[in-house]
């Protein structure tokens, strides 16, 4: 019986011990930031349909509104995005895009 390779009981009781404790340390930490998360990733779609309302500018020497940007194809889909959080994209008359419920 020596010659028969596995792990024993005690090793495979240890490794579990090992993946509990990380979990049990990872798993706050991410539901910790989420709220920053999502705060980070709607400032990042506002800042990119701001990209797409300057190009938009460019191209067609008006501010557009959000229908003019889906319909031309500057923003995919067919409605307007939506930050992870909820919040929705609004883009003023002077084409300045900011998120709905900002600072929330």
């Amino acid at each position: 019986m020596k010659d028969q390779k596995g792990f024993t009981l005690i090793e495979m009781l240890v490794v579990l011990l090992v993946i509990t404790i990380l979990l049990l340390i990872t798993i706050p930490n991410v539901t910790k930031h989420n709220s920053r998360i999502q705060k980070k990733g709607c400032e990042g779609l506002v800042n990119m349909v701001q990209a797409q309302v300057t190009a938009y500018k460019i191209d067609n020497n008006k501010t557009p509104k959000m229908d003019d940007l889906l319909n031309a194809g500057y923003l995919k889909g067919e409605q307007a995005p939506v930050c992870p959080n909820g919040n929705s994209i609004i883009i003023g008359a002077d084409g300045e895009v900011t998120a709905s419920g900002e600072g929330q």
